[in-house]
């Protein structure tokens, strides 16, 4: 890649984004919403393939993992079990000086009001003393606004695994170990959010929640670092991006009895993308206690009733997504070309939001009819495009910065077209009718 600082690189990215429609801003038309991104054809698309690919990972792939999605608004109560009442919060401290509000912790990360070259813990100003803010977001059901009205927007999804989790057992006929995954929105009224998608008001999670017999909780934690970490090197992230960051006793959860990071290195530093954590019988056992709801397990073996433990996956679909746009983001000088460089996505064809693209040569000669035709067959397998306008270098071009893994071009050669790959950009000429067998070897 050509040499860019880390906050040109973030910068960079975040304008492909807008200009290919990957991600815009929401309520941009009114000035936008502080940390809230709608996804665009691209984005959605591609956001589309990863939480296939992580379903498909979970439960297709294995025969003890069942799928759920719950509601978003829950009883109350269950975040008063869950612990996020009283323990989901974040230090916060006001500045003098800028009036700005910052995570306590995370000074080193924001950036000053009224000197934005600097970060709050090296522009001078005065804090306040820090003090506890609850993070999940409040509303009301019903017709009254008072406390007994009171609901939460979940802040994730796992506690709606959790209270399902006897009726999931029950009617899919699992037996311990098994697995519950759901992907869904979460909601959390972060501080300090920022670095474009990383760290959002609003996000989507994918979580498994791995119920195991207490003693066999390590063994199984163990395992499931392993299968994470292939599944991001699956999507073609680089091995030396990634790494495990195991949680201290300082930084451990209120519910983890242990607690692992899958951390990528960002322009802006090692940042979570994945969380692995030993949750043991906290969630069952709380809930339990709380509702007065038996949610034990028969030990037919031992003729006695335990409460399992939890073995729980969780990544943001939102910092994979991230994760993979900075991954693939490439910039290539070419020789003799006077356009600048070529800006291009390397994402793999498996996630790619658009797998071809396909370019008649002219607008003339019957080449966009051949055109239409294969464009019809290709549809029938996967996401495709059509493009005529423009040189045939700048069609290149677009595709390369979509990520678009091969070009398709129709000359007046009759009965064979060109298919050009996005990384190498070597082409093969190849018999027209044989287009769908031909990326089918890369693609499936």
């Amino acid at each position: 890649m050509a040499s860019v600082t880390s906050s040109e690189l973030m910068a960079k990215i975040v304008s492909l984004c807008k200009r290919r429609g990957f991600i815009f801003q929401s309520s941009e038309i009114y000035g936008g919403l502080n940390s809230c991104y709608d996804y665009g054809p691209l984005g959605a698309e591609l956001k589309n393939n990863l939480k296939q690919s992580w379903m498909n990972a979970m439960v297709r792939e294995h025969d003890n993992i069942e799928g759920l999605d719950s509601s978003i608004l829950m009883h109350p109560k269950i975040w008063e079990a869950s612990g996020h009442v009283a323990n989901f919060v974040d230090p916060l401290v006001d500045c003098k000086t800028c009036k700005g509000r910052f995570r306590a912790d995370q000074l080193e990360m924001a950036t000053c009001g009224l000197k934005p070259s600097k970060t709050p813990k090296t522009c001078g100003g005065e804090f306040t003393e820090a003090r506890s803010f609850n993070l999940m977001f409040k509303t009301f059901m019903g017709a009254l606004e008072d406390q007994s009205a009171v609901v939460y927007l979940r802040p994730e999804t796992a506690q709606g695994i959790y209270v399902n989790f006897l009726n999931v057992m029950s009617t899919s006929r699992q037996k311990i170990p098994f697995g519950i995954a759901q992907i869904g929105k979460a909601f959390r009224n972060e501080i300090t959010p920022g670095n474009f998608i990383f760290r959002t008001r609003e996000f989507e999670q994918m979580e498994m929640q791995y119920f195991v017999k207490p003693g066999q909780d390590e063994a199984e934690l163990e395992r499931w670092k392993e299968i994470r970490l292939k599944w991001h090197l699956d999507l073609g992230l680089k091995a030396n991006k990634l790494r495990f960051h195991q949680h201290g006793p300082k930084e451990l959860a209120h519910y983890a009895k242990a607690a692992f990071d899958i951390q990528y290195e960002f322009p802006f530093g090692w940042q979570e993308i994945e969380g692995l954590h030993n949750r043991s019988d906290f969630d069952l056992g709380n809930h339990q206690q709380a509702s007065s709801k038996k949610l034990g397990v028969f030990d037919e073996e031992t003729k006695s009733t335990y409460t399992p433990y939890i073995i729980e996956t969780s990544v943001g679909c939102d910092r994979v997504l991230l994760t993979t746009l900075v991954d693939a983001y490439d910039e290539e000088t070419m020789a003799g070309d006077d356009e600048g460089p070529r800006v291009v996505l390397r994402l793999s064809p498996k996630i790619a939001p658009v797998k071809a693209v396909v370019l008649p040569l002219m607008k003339k000669e019957g080449l966009p009819e051949r055109a239409e035709k294969i464009m019809a067959d290709l549809r029938k397998n996967w996401r495709v495009q059509y493009d005529e306008s423009g040189s045939i270098g700048k069609r290149y071009r677009r595709a390369d910065e979509a990520g678009t893994p091969f070009a398709i071009t129709v000359d007046q050669e009759a009965g064979t077209v060109t298919v050009r790959e996005r990384d190498s950009m070597k082409q093969e000429r190849i018999s027209e009718s044989n287009v769908v067998e031909y990326l089918r070897k890369f693609l499936n």
